[in-house]
């Protein structure tokens, strides 16, 4: 799974609410000629990346090319069940990609459009956010 080799802080705040912010980066396709785009804002973790990746790829039997435009950067902490309050920030549990409404998050190239669209429709089933698929004109 995605997750940094090294960081430059071990433990993050949680920062702002993400439902009502919109990306002012990564709006548009760069690489492929369909990508899936997010329509709200969640925090995607890594298992749900690898799972949408992994559908993809089953569907389209590996052909064409596959970018991954999202990587989990944002430590999440978490402190063992029965512990008492205070001592401190928990230990880091796993790995989080804050996504704002309008980001792209997967996209491809060299397949048909029917094969591609119904690919990215599978992946967004396995995120916890609303998508849409964009085809490049």
């Amino acid at each position: 799974m995605l997750m940094p080799k090294k960081v430059k802080h071990r433990k993050w705040h949680k920062g702002r609410s993400l439902k009502r912010m919109t990306e002012t980066r990564g709006l548009s396709l760069s690489f492929g000629k369909i990508g899936l785009q997010a329509t709200e804002g969640a925090w995607i973790n890594s298992r749900q990346i690898e799972a949408a990746r992994r559908a993809i790829s089953h569907h389209t039997k590996r052909e064409g090319r596959v970018w991954i435009r999202i990587f989990p950067d944002k430590a999440i902490t978490k402190k063992p069940p029965e512990v008492t309050m205070g001592s401190g920030k928990g230990a880091v549990d796993h790995y989080v990609c804050p996504v704002k409404p309008g980001r792209m998050l997967f996209e491809m190239d060299g397949l048909s459009e029917k094969t591609a669209r119904e690919a990215l429709r599978l992946a967004g089933h396995k995120l916890p956010i609303k998508t849409k698929v964009i085809v490049r004109d």
